[in-house]
């Protein structure tokens, strides 16, 4: 299994590459991506960004790794979320350019002292993929947990800004995924595993069954199978799981990933971070396309930020 310092620095950059990948196409249509489908780093396009740049879903990642590589704790999580929105902290080039709505209205309750894992809408309707584009980070400190404390932390994480249960368990299963890719399984394997532990969890957990059958494409079933045209790509939290799943697991490379994940069209940005994030884990940092890679805005920092959360979370433990 190669060193943590390389795993953290991977999924970073898997995370930034797949994120400026998908900038420039955000809320195009799908048939629009089919007539002209995305196949390197472009710039520019809907948020008028120059190459390499990326958005809220990996700057609010950055965040939380900063956190990481501190003696962690929620209130250093809210603290750099509110110097991103308010300040330009980990931004691409100094500006906030894209933000969730229910991301903006749990920060607004953030900055009024509310307690951080209450801050997150609770409501059915507020279920976009605004915390799963950016728990990634939360794996890497929850390796050596129980599956409780990993449940519970990754509850408490999503709730700053989501805290729905469908939020909630699709940041778990995200995590549990990376978790296992970290540990040296292939997708498929992760998959599988997944599809046998989660269900009794969810069960000993005594969660409402109309909320877990969500996951049932996932857990019952072979996602893999589908075709893209039965593969959504908006912005609502499951369908972003769903086909990030299904992209990782039906490609052969890091960039087929995330390019797939691109050209599924509507949320290409995070879509494509959220997948490219666990196909870094999978390909490692030398399966990303080196030129992608020297193209991303402040690529020195990110690797630094890896380093760094990589020395704290493998310094002694208490």
């Amino acid at each position: 299994m190669p060193d943590l310092e390389y795993q953290i620095q991977s999924a970073l950059f898997g995370i930034a590459v797949g994120d400026a990948l998908g900038v420039p196409y955000e809320f195009l249509s799908r048939k629009t991506m089919m007539i002209n489908p995305a196949s390197d780093m472009i710039g520019y396009g809907t948020h008028n960004q120059e190459p390499g740049t990326w958005s809220d879903d990996s700057s609010l990642s950055f965040c939380l790794a900063e956190a990481l590589s501190r003696e962690f704790d929620l209130k250093n999580v809210v603290d750099n979320f509110l110097k991103w929105y308010h300040e330009g902290y980990w931004t691409a080039r100094g500006s906030v350019f894209d933000i969730g709505v229910s991301t903006q209205e749990a920060l607004s309750r953030l900055k009024n002292s509310t307690r951080p894992d209450l801050a997150g809408n609770f409501g059915e309707s507020s279920n976009g993929n605004g915390s799963l584009m950016r728990i990634l980070p939360l794996a890497f400190y929850l390796l050596d947990k129980s599956l409780d404390e990993r449940y519970h932390l990754t509850k408490a994480v999503s709730s700053i800004s989501h805290g729905h249960l469908r939020s909630v368990l699709a940041c778990f299963y995200y995590v549990e995924f990376a978790r296992l890719l970290i540990h040296g399984a292939n997708p498929q394997e992760a998959y599988s595993k997944l599809a046998n532990t989660i269900p009794p969890y969810l069960e000993e957990l005594e969660l409402n069954a109309k909320e877990t059958a969500h996951f049932d494409p996932l857990l019952k079933a072979d996602i893999s199978e589908l075709q893209a045209n039965q593969i959504q790509s908006s912005g609502y939290v499951i369908h972003c799981l769903e086909a990030s799943i299904w992209c990782l697991l039906t490609t052969g490379s890091y960039s087929e990933a995330v390019l797939q994940a691109v050209n599924l069209g509507e949320d290409t940005d995070t879509t494509a971070a959220v997948t490219g994030g666990l196909a870094a884990i999978h390909y490692g940092l030398n399966g990303i396309p080196q030129h992608w890679i020297e193209a991303i805005a402040r690529n020195e920092e990110i690797n630094d930020l890896a380093i760094r959360m990589a020395t704290q979370l493998n310094g002694p433990k208490k």
